[in-house]
């Protein structure tokens, strides 16, 4: 599973001309479903996307997770993470994973950060148009099978 994290003052998602889902201060996190992910992958990418700390505390020190400073998540899937541009210009999406086992993923992973944090999503399979307000920037680029 590859994931980016983007820390934000606000973002929000619109799908034909509805917003989808909105937050202010959090994260930011697109997430690419790989053929080859599973369970593990799933739990290691909630995990991580709950309890990472790129918040600033009152010192300017980054060390506080989303939790910490009452941050939601916009999550939204991004089947295009999983491109390769190792041949060619043109990107490949081998390793992505089929439309249905992407779906399940990406549902199961909803489920598994509202267990912990407020979240707001994208509308799979859907053309988003998604505007954020980066915040530092802070960018974590995360590959479930390198944690």
């Amino acid at each position: 599973m590859k994931i980016v994290i983007q820390r934000v003052s606000s973002a929000e998602c619109v799908v034909d001309g509805v917003t989808s889902g909105k937050i202010e201060r959090g994260l930011l996190v697109f997430v690419g479903v790989e053929d080859t992910d599973g369970e593990r992958d799933l739990q290691k990418a909630a995990q991580k996307i709950t309890e990472i700390r790129i918040f600033k505390d009152k010192k300017g020190k980054i060390s506080l997770s989303c939790s910490d400073i009452g941050g939601g998540v916009l999550l939204i899937s991004n089947f295009t993470l999983c491109g390769s541009v190792k041949r060619g210009r043109r990107p490949d999406f081998i390793s992505a994973a089929k439309a249905d086992k992407a779906r399940i993923y990406y549902d199961r992973l909803i489920t598994l950060i509202a267990e912990k944090l407020p979240v707001q999503t994208g509308v799979f399979g859907s053309s988003m148009k998604i505007t954020a307000v980066n915040d530092g920037p802070v960018i974590m680029i995360i590959n479930t099978n390198e944690i």
